[in-house]
């Protein structure tokens, strides 16, 4: 006897041992039984990245034959000017080849239902689908719900699906729901949030998308630290003088310009992208690599970490000014269109926050992220002490600064280490060197993107990778003392475009005698 697992090369099956066990994490897991209801399904988010992603793990083979997607809209559309639609989408985004038999399989059990989020008989005939497919395409009544939409309208759709019973598993099926980033503006507002997604949905049906937490070198922070005896040692108050968390972007706001206007960097990336980074690189070892077990963990660190005072001198925020990205001259923020001149929403945020714990006692954590900064690089650099003894001269050690393990989120994933080295030669000399690992070198196989593995674990009820609402709700409450004191205190300092923020940035660490890394 055996069973099918998909082999990730190719959609076609392989066979394997049906006696491995179930636990063991190698090998590829297929969704059972299942389909997908996407709420703005004609938005910028599902035709960049979640409709490459489903075409990409059919392709892997990874969804079942009878996977259903629904797209939920406005728009007047028949199933074939849907089907077009997600084929376009599909080909300019997908990251594996197009193939006609995985294509024409997909599309066959996808549908589109028009109407609005408060429109009870739209809602209706969307039940009576999820209804008919599940008799039609085997579908087995689990439904993961992708609420691919602003947070203004979490209230409407859920009252809908509840409304309506599409809520409601019954029979061993399942029902859950995907929600899109931002939670909330602030603690107050994300707490309304949960509350109106759990009173529809048990929190261990919710799946709050942070697509940082699916890339592959996130999830590695967790290997190189628990798989590796060398690192464990060293990764304390003891040894490490400081950690920098960077998310560099060398874009700037285009075309939300309106959106963006109120939310902020700080809102954008440090509430969710930044400070899940923390936690993980933070953590105590969990007891087993289970949800619970990593949510436990990170919610410790969360609810010990803690700005440092005095803001004034312990955080910076700015707003580009035009200058040179690159070769290319750009406009200033001031100048983007639909952006109010008068605004004082920051496209550079940096804090330095600090973890009250045996472990990181005394080591400050300095997050960063901006918009038209030197370069696009997400990166964690763990910067450890001076030696408490040097025996070599001065002179011989000028070029030797602080040991570093820096782990590469994007765009070259990877880690690297920073040591010194004696320079060849007759005479001693130590300078700094680099020993570099990169993904790309020493794997051939490709890295699935973030989407890919996230709505796999949604369809899986995998949840490690999805923070729980208590984390939100925590990571708000660190970050609400920093807002409040922008918000009272006026107008963020300027930086060029093509530089790396404000001079406040660099006086913020300068104060401690340290400095920023340049990617």
């Amino acid at each position: 006897m055996s069973e099918l697992h998909s082999d990730t090369g190719s959609s076609d099956a392989a066979w394997v041992n049906p006696l491995r066990d179930p636990h063991d994490k190698r090998l590829p897991r297929i969704a059972g039984p299942s389909g997908m209801v996407i709420f703005g399904v004609t938005g910028d988010l599902a035709r960049r990245k979640l409709l490459p992603a489903i075409y990409d793990l059919a392709n892997r083979g990874l969804l079942p034959a009878g996977f259903t997607l629904i797209g939920y809209g406005r728009r007047e559309w028949s199933k074939a000017e849907f089907e077009n639609y997600v084929l376009e989408a599909v080909q300019l985004g997908a990251r594996t080849k197009f193939r006609e038999n995985v294509w024409e399989r997909l599309a066959e059990g996808m549908h589109f239902v028009t109407g609005n989020f408060d429109d009870d008989a739209a809602f209706d005939n969307l039940a009576a689908t999820l209804s008919e497919m599940d008799r039609e395409r085997g579908t087995g009544g689990n439904w993961a719900y992708y609420l691919s939409v602003p947070p203004d309208y979490f209230s409407d759709v859920c009252h809908q699906l509840e409304r309506s019973g599409m809520a409601e598993a019954a029979g061993g099926s399942w029902r859950r729901v995907i929600i899109e980033k931002p939670f909330g503006n602030d603690q107050k507002s994300a707490r309304r949030l949960n509350e109106i997604v759990n009173s529809v949905f048990p929190e261990e049906a919710v799946f709050r998308i942070d697509h940082y937490l699916g890339k592959e070198t996130v999830q590695n922070i967790m290997a190189l630290r628990f798989a590796n005896q060398i690192f464990d040692p060293l990764w304390n108050a003891h040894y490490v003088d400081h950690v920098q968390i960077t998310m560099a972007e060398d874009i700037g706001l285009g075309g939300r310009a309106g959106y963006y206007d109120g939310i902020g960097a700080a809102r954008d990336v440090i509430q969710n992208h930044l400070i899940q980074l923390l936690a993980l690189v933070a953590m105590e070892e969990p007891i087993a690599f289970s949800p619970t077990e990593l949510q436990t963990e990170k919610i410790k660190v969360l609810r010990a970490t803690r700005p440092v005072y005095p803001l004034s001198k312990t955080t910076a925020r700015g707003q580009y000014t035009a200058g040179w990205q690159g070769s290319t001259f750009v406009k200033g923020l001031r100048e983007e269109e639909g952006f109010d001149p008068k605004s004082t929403t920051e496209t550079f945020a940096a804090c330095t926050l600090e973890i009250s714990s045996r472990r990181w006692a005394g080591v400050p954590f300095y997050l960063r992220t901006g918009k038209r900064l030197g370069r696009r690089v997400t990166e964690i650099a763990l910067v450890f002490k001076e030696a408490p003894h040097q025996p070599f001269g001065e002179r011989m050690t000028s070029a030797l600064g602080n040991n570093a393990v820096v782990i590469r989120v994007q765009p070259d994933e990877g880690v690297l280490m920073r040591f010194g080295s004696k320079v060849p030669g007759s005479t001693m000399e130590v300078r700094d060197v680099n020993m570099d690992f990169s993904y790309s070198e020493a794997f051939t196989e490709e890295s699935p993107e973030a989407y890919e593995r996230l709505i796999l674990d949604a369809l899986l009820d995998e949840s490690s990778l999805f923070p729980t609402n208590e984390e939100v709700e925590l990571s708000w409450e660190i970050l609400d003392p920093i807002l409040d004191y922008w918000e009272e205190h006026g107008l963020p300092d300027e930086y060029a475009a093509g530089t790396w923020g404000p001079d406040s940035a660099d006086q913020m660490l300068n104060r401690a005698g340290r400095t920023w890394r340049r990617p």
